[in-house]
């Protein structure tokens, strides 16, 4: 960690500027709205990551909309099991190559960032294949032993599972080049595809978990061709394996701590829908994805967030500033609190009409589950500003370990509880779930990184 040089306090935060001259060229448009800002130089990459990360997200969201008004329930909680497997797929990739190349490579391998990330690109294409492959080699064995659960939203996820990812590793990429506006770029142009082919396929009465899934991965691949000229893969040189012999060790060290997290991460809200499923109904996993959809946006918004403060805190921690590290972490921490508390009341005012006007009144039954819903996000919010403190001290089993316990809570209280009350206790469990794993992080950072920084 030697090679890291000394960063001043907002340089995490504020674009250089060559680079904001370059995106003030590119993204004209989108600059100007931002420029209009107070404090604009540092506003700049916030109000990038949470347009990216809405953009992103927004292309999910419309996708489902579009899904839950059209398709029966049935159809549309199959969809759900199919997209919970790649929400499931994804905390593989993201703890196999996403966040140990956050980490790395914003700290101790900055100074050879266009070796490592040539690296990265290669592994991000083996790994997406390779998940392809799987679930495709899952559907051809239900196919011979199980056809009834076969389903076409299933194939279209083995079919594009891939590119899906390669959009999540291109964006990260554009964080770690601290080029937040490249990362919206792309997630403008998914969007704009994604939202296209959406009135294309609706009004050819075509839509389809599968054709949801193939419409995903065109926009995803749609951004890719538009921007692959701007990863700084900088010329064929030496390969970083050459220059780092041992780094694979390293990666392994920390991520086989995050592959073990995401094994047991479904269990703390994803989980629900298979519990549900396998104790209750299908139809009742569309209504508890209808409710969980109206409140990812605040989870979605902290992921934006996520983005720029873990590389910062890991830059922190590289150059041992610790005091900065615990001010940097304690901001983070108000400003989640105030941000889901807010959200959690807006909710309770607004979440009905809202909820009725999306799904055309399908789902009005569900408004209550959705008011208690509503404070989940502060519940896991508090939780995640640790766990994002604790993975850019390169503590990732304390996150481990965290998820476990959530995963306990599920197994020996959410089950219970869904089986007693049926879909409120789904709802129930994921309240029990968050908490148990909100409280271990606690006593991790407290234990691990406050505590020792005092002393």
């Amino acid at each position: 960690m030697g090679n890291v040089p000394q960063l001043n306090t907002d340089e995490t935060l504020r674009l250089p500027r060559p680079v904001v001259n370059e995106i003030g060229q590119s993204n004209g448009w989108f600059r100007s709205v931002v420029s209009a800002l107070p404090a604009a130089s540092r506003l700049a990459p916030v109000a990038y990551s949470f347009a990216d990360q809405a953009l992103a997200v927004g292309a999910t969201f419309l996708a489902n909309v579009m899904l839950a008004r059209t398709q029966t329930k049935e159809e549309y909680g199959m969809f759900a099991l199919s997209y919970s497997l790649f929400t499931f797929l994804a905390g593989l990739h993201n703890s196999a190559l996403l966040e140990p190349c956050t980490v790395y490579g914003s700290g101790r391998y900055r100074n050879r960032f266009s070796e490592y990330l040539r690296l990265m690109v290669r592994i991000n294409a083996f790994v997406g294949l390779l998940l392809s492959m799987v679930v495709l080699l899952v559907c051809l064995v239900l196919y011979w032993a199980a056809p009834q659960y076969v389903s076409l939203s299933l194939l279209g996820l083995g079919l594009t599972v891939g590119f899906l990812l390669s959009g999540s590793f291109l964006r990260r990429v554009f964080y770690l080049q601290r080029q937040p506006a490249l990362a919206a770029q792309a997630s403008l142009i998914c969007f704009v595809t994604v939202a296209c082919a959406l009135w294309l396929v609706v009004k050819a009465h075509l839509l389809s978990g599968f054709s949801v899934f193939m419409i995903l991965a065109c926009g995803w691949i749609a951004a890719g061709l538009g921007l692959r000229r701007k990863l700084d893969i900088g010329r064929s040189g030496p390969s970083f394996l050459d220059l780092e012999p041992n780094y694979w060790r390293e990666h392994w060290k920390y991520s086989k701590w995050v592959l073990s997290t995401a094994f047991v991460f479904q269990l703390t809200t994803q989980g629900y829908y298979w519990i549900v499923a396998g104790f209750v109904s299908v139809k009742d996993v569309a209504g508890l994805r209808a409710v969980q959809m109206l409140v990812a946006p605040m989870d979605q918004a902290f992921i934006a967030i996520s983005f720029l403060v873990l590389p910062a805190l890991a830059a922190r921690f590289a150059s041992n500033r610790i005091g900065s590290f615990l001010a940097f972490s304690k901001r983070y921490a108000v400003a989640v609190v105030a941000a889901t508390t807010l959200f959690a009341f807006t909710v309770r005012i607004v979440g009905k009409p809202v909820m009725h006007w999306l799904y055309n009144g399908k789902f009005d039954d569900l408004a209550p589950m959705l008011y208690v819903l509503a404070f989940l996000p502060l519940v896991m919010g508090i939780g995640n500003t640790m766990n994002d403190a604790l993975k850019a001290t390169e503590h990732p089993k304390m996150v481990f370990y965290a998820y476990l316990c959530s995963g306990a809570a599920t197994l020996l209280g959410g089950i219970p509880l869904v089986i007693r009350f049926g879909l409120p206790g789904a709802v129930y469990g994921m309240f029990l779930s968050a908490t148990a794993y909100t409280c271990a992080l606690a006593v991790s950072y407290f234990s691990t990184i406050y505590l020792k920084a005092r002393h």
